[in-house]
């Protein structure tokens, strides 16, 4: 820890080969995802801001349908397998789209933007979350708290450099061309996945405490259902699946405030892809000095406790400060603070929960949270939005719901920390009938 740079990223010498391939991973995951996601905003808005919370509950379906085949491919495969299976569809499925697009542009409309939105919504919740779980299954807690932070980095800087992609190609290439280049991404990410997994530290690493690469012989094993049901069984697990439905429902308030400032502007598809991108961007560079520097130090020094409060501390204050000046600008900032916080503190905060849970618990009853719950959470803000849309009460009136959620976000987030400290001092991994009987310290 004497050289400077270690000092400033809390990382050792000896621990950056496996940290830079994890966050060269991340941005492959997070480029590939955001070059699409301003297409997927300009698609999905063609048939009115209405449908858009319509298609959240489509997602949230297909959803539910597709966790109990990830499932089952978790329980019979082995990991490295059943990853490859999952990145690999991912990009088959958008070279099928590209191809739909191409070959029969007769056929491209309101409909079938609709059918890419609700496919991207679920491809983009598993692909995170099986990067984040490869990462649980690769760190150990003490690791997680310093190192996740830094390779957050790695996917802010893909988040970037996405959007600045697509800004640039959307217009003279047209939005197929970006299905491609999403999917040359996505096979780097799935290159990187190997190589983080599969690398072994020598004897002088084996004293700053970096793991072995993952044993991947063994099959996980158990039922394509076993996440659900874990989730159910553990009050820590039904913890951070509420904690995920909170933090769902106030992205989605915001998600659909921008949405109608956009539409209120009347450009075309081509156009709004663009001003998403940038929109985006300005989010993502917002996030970059905050990861860098404060997030591997953060949970050290405070713990992750306090880390996971403070986004819902900023939505807090985020809302209130919309419902008082109400313009695109404020919009932005509010999008901006909440994002930089959720991908620079937050979200490394919350993905260390899971290094103290068993194996099965991080490939499934994560990817149940992180696909189906959030999704869930979706539905539920989208619907709630739009009821207090229709009542024409405005910004105000979504103030006045998220301002006291937000507060209950904040005791539930200082009881997840202090639940997984005890978690960890007793037993790392503990099961799920052992972690329902654990509580706070």
């Amino acid at each position: 820890m004497n050289h400077p740079l270690a000092k400033l990223f809390n990382i050792n010498r000896n621990e950056w080969i496996p940290v830079l391939l994890a966050a060269f991973f991340f941005f492959c995951v997070l480029t590939a995802l955001m070059v699409l996601r301003p297409a997927r905003e300009a698609l999905g808005l063609q048939g009115g801001i209405d449908t858009v919370r319509w298609l959240f509950v489509g997602t949230a379906v297909i959803t539910l349908l597709v966790n109990p085949v990830f499932g089952l491919l978790v329980s019979r495969l082995r990991r490295l397998t059943f990853i490859t299976a999952t990145y690999g569809f991912s990009g088959f499925s958008l070279v099928m789209f590209y191809l739909a697009m191409t070959l029969t542009p007769n056929v491209i409309g309101i409909t079938t933007g609709q059918i890419f939105y609700v496919w991207f919504s679920v491809f983009n919740l598993f692909i995170t979350m099986v990067f984040w779980a490869v990462m649980a299954d690769r760190f150990s807690l003490d690791q997680g708290k310093r190192f996740f932070g830094v390779i957050a980095v790695g996917g802010t800087c893909g988040a970037i450099f996405g959007p600045w992609l697509t800004s640039v190609l959307a217009e003279p290439l047209g939005t197929p061309a970006l299905l491609l280049v999403s999917t040359a991404f996505l096979a780097l990410a799935l290159l990187s996945c190997w190589a983080v997994t599969h690398i072994r530290p020598d004897s002088a690493e084996q004293r700053y405490d970096i793991r072995p690469a993952i044993e991947d012989r063994e099959l996980i094993g158990g039922s394509a259902w076993e996440g659900f049901g874990a989730v159910f069984r553990s009050r820590y697990l039904l913890g951070i699946a509420t904690y995920v439905i909170i933090l769902a429902i106030m992205a989605t308030f915001i998600y659909f405030t921008r949405l109608q400032m956009v539409a209120e502007l009347g450009e075309s598809t081509d156009q709004r892809t663009t001003l998403f991108a940038r929109i985006d961007l300005i989010t993502q560079v917002a996030t970059l000095v905050t990861q860098a520097l404060v997030a591997g130090h953060l949970m050290k020094r405070v713990g992750v406790h306090i880390t996971l409060a403070l986004l819902p501390l900023t939505a807090a204050f985020g809302f209130i400060g919309l419902a008082m000046v109400g313009s695109l600008a404020a919009l932005i900032t509010l999008e901006a603070s909440f994002r930089a916080v959720q991908r620079a503190i937050m979200r490394p905060a919350r993905e260390t929960l899971y290094t103290v849970a068993s194996r099965e618990e991080k490939y499934k009853a994560k990817a149940f949270i992180d696909t189906f719950v959030y999704r869930g959470g979706d539905v539920v803000g989208a619907q709630v939005e739009g009821l207090l849309g229709r009542f024409g009460t405005g910004l105000a009136a979504v103030a006045s719901v998220a301002v006291p959620l937000a507060l209950m976000w904040v005791l539930l987030a200082l009881w997840l920390g202090r639940t997984q400290q005890s978690i960890a001092s007793t037993s790392q991994p503990l099961s799920s009938d052992k972690r329902h009987r654990c509580g706070p310290t």
